[in-house]
């Protein structure tokens, strides 16, 4: 990585009522990806909304 990348390590994911999982957005803060996921959870939908981070070999972890 470079000075010219930015890191977005911090997911949204989506989980709709059929079991499909999507990821929704990568931000740069848990706290920005936790007020989107917030914003976008309880819409009606059977849809849950959660905030993942990547980790330094890729692999997401959930954070509640």
């Amino acid at each position: 990585m470079n000075d010219s990348t930015i890191t977005l390590p911090w997911l949204v994911i989506r989980e709709d009522d059929n079991g499909n999982r999507y990821r929704v957005g990568r931000y740069a803060t848990r706290a920005e990806a936790q007020k989107i996921a917030d914003s976008l959870d309880g819409r009606g939908h059977k849809q849950l909304y959660w905030v993942e981070r990547l980790g330094p070999n890729g692999a997401a972890t959930a954070h509640d």
